[in-house]
């Protein structure tokens, strides 16, 4: 597991979608989602404002926890997600 110096956060994942579009922007994190067991973290970069709503209120409705967003330099938003299960 990988700890976040500035947020102080763990994660076992990272998934880099800022340069992705709906309906992609989830498409790629269920799937890395998909890859871990449950209760890991992926940490999600993202970029724009329909991914920023979308990924984690469909996150959340597919049961997955949200632990934390972090906004970064150059419009990026950070999302720590843990798997449900």
């Amino acid at each position: 597991m990988q700890t976040c110096e500035s947020q102080e956060k763990t994660h076992d994942a990272d998934l880099d979608i800022t340069g992705e579009t709906c309906p992609m922007t989830f498409v790629r994190t269920r799937l890395a989602l998909d890859r871990l067991a449950p209760g890991q973290v992926l940490r999600v970069a993202l970029r724009g404002d329909e991914p920023r709503r979308n990924v984690p209120r469909t996150a959340t409705e597919q049961g997955h926890a949200v632990l934390h967003q972090a906004e970064e330099a150059g419009g990026i938003l950070r999302i720590w997600i843990r798997k449900a299960g």
